[in-house]
């Protein structure tokens, strides 16, 4: 009976933690569509990308808008994509992940904005193959108040929680990366092996995680990589020489080693 209240003051955090997330992926939506037009992101408010009616409140709330409008616009009918509709939702899903993990906490706030940016990152970088520099001076912004933070209070994604911890971070996966992009580029000249985006998305990342869980991450992200691209070279949707974003990788890779990085290393590394 104690532990009642408890379990539902848990729930009802979970479902605020999520209807929040739903709201940031209807955000990100805005971002996701205009930071690679270059356009202002705040103005001018939300329109129809079809006849470019003003949008209004209760064209703009997150997933029963387009639940009610069936995927189409109220007043042209031009169809809306599901994407929007998928962001929104996965949005939501991890805001309650990083919550379930790290409950209400520090951590939870920082992976939450970070996860907030990667998510942008993700879907940006698989239409456009493209990394926003906005996004990631936006993720270094947020990695340097965590480190100052670290400063003061032990960071739990830092093993050993040092203060040098993130500085390590910030130069391990993304140094990797760079020495990749160097030997491409030595190799195809112009057509270098790893775009420099994906090098400087490790820069945040490392100082989030810092650099054993960014190192992971990195694992991770080209396992993940490596084999996709195997299955769709073997199923015939890309060609050898086809290039492939290794940004929504890079994402899926963070995303998993912060969750369960130190499970997966099972401690061993400290």
């Amino acid at each position: 009976m104690n532990g009642a209240p408890l379990t539902e003051i848990h729930m009802f955090a979970g479902i605020c933690v999520f209807l929040l997330g739903l709201c940031i992926g209807s955000f990100l939506n805005v971002c996701i569509y205009r930071i690679p037009m270059e356009k202002s992101i705040i103005s001018p408010p939300s329109q129809c990308t079809g006849c470019g009616t003003r949008l209004t409140f209760r064209d703009l709330i997150p997933v029963l808008s387009y639940i009610m409008l069936r995927g189409r616009c109220r007043y042209c009918n031009a169809r809306i994509s599901p994407r929007y509709l998928l962001i929104e939702l996965l949005t939501g899903f991890v805001y309650v992940i990083v919550y379930l993990r790290y409950g209400i906490s520090v951590e939870t706030l920082a992976l939450l904005y970070l996860f907030s940016i990667l998510l942008a990152v993700f879907f940006i970088d698989l239409e456009h193959m493209i990394i926003p520099n906005g996004l990631v001076l936006l993720g270094m912004a947020g990695g340097a108040l965590v480190m100052v933070y670290n400063l003061f209070v032990p960071f739990s994604l830092y093993q050993p929680s040092r203060w040098y911890t993130p500085l390590i971070g910030m130069v391990s996966a993304s140094g990797i990366l760079f020495a990749i992009a160097l030997v491409g580029l030595l190799i195809y000249r112009n057509d270098g092996a790893m775009g420099m985006g994906d090098v400087k998305l490790f820069i945040p990342i490392g100082m989030f995680l810092g650099w054993k869980l960014a190192l992971l991450s990195l694992f991770i992200s080209v396992m993940l990589g490596g084999i996709t691209s195997i299955v769709l070279l073997v199923l015939k949707v890309v060609k050898r020489k086809s290039a492939i974003p290794f940004g929504p990788f890079i994402v899926a890779g963070s995303f998993i080693a912060a969750l369960a990085g130190y499970d997966i290393l099972f401690l061993r590394l400290y």
